[in-house]
């Protein structure tokens, strides 16, 4: 009788492990920073955690930093900030955002500089994202929009190295004052 209980037991933990694994592999991942793309926000060789059930309730968000599949080459993902969201129009010129006529005062950036000026209308599941450290980034400037179905998940923070252990700010008061989108 023993060796039943034992053996219901070693079931029983086998499949709670296993459930417990699913659960982990579907809702959250890593994602190793291997650029300077993010910087200051988020520096190469940095390990986040990204939250892939973040966007199953509510739509992603400006400021939002998200991990997606790169839309010049899916098999690869990125790493950026959402600046402009479905319906929004961004327009970029050599040092300055504005987001649907709102001038963003980007406390997070290293650098204003661009190379690109040019305004861009967001359609429907288009996002428009940028990298924090601007003249070293590739994103929506360059290839164009991401569509909502290539966004993993919503990058919520730092967990390696541990002295930089944080939560990912996405600074909401920078776009709180921007209305329509979505």
């Amino acid at each position: 009788m023993k060796q039943s209980h034992l053996l219901r037991d070693i079931i029983e933990t086998l499949a709670l492990v296993l459930l417990l694994f699913l659960v982990i592999h579907f809702a959250i991942q890593n994602y190793h920073v291997q650029n300077i793309s993010m910087q200051p926000t988020l520096n190469d060789t940095e390990f986040v955690l990204v939250n892939k059930m973040a966007y199953l309730f509510h739509a992603p968000e400006r400021g939002d930093i998200i991990v997606f599949h790169a839309p010049p080459d899916p098999t690869k993902d990125f790493i950026k900030r959402i600046i402009g969201i479905p319906g929004d129009t961004v327009t970029v010129d050599s040092s300055h955002v504005w987001v649907n006529g709102v001038l963003l005062k980007e406390p997070y950036i290293s650098s204003s500089f661009s190379s690109i000026a040019k305004v861009w209308k967001l359609g429907k599941d288009q996002y428009f994202v940028m990298g924090d450290n601007r003249p070293a980034s590739d994103d929506s400037r360059s290839w164009g929009f991401v569509p909502k179905s290539f966004i993993v998940g919503k990058a919520v923070m730092v967990y390696w190295p541990l002295n930089k252990w944080q939560f990912i700010n996405t600074y909401p008061a920078v776009f709180a004052q921007i209305k329509g989108g979505n």
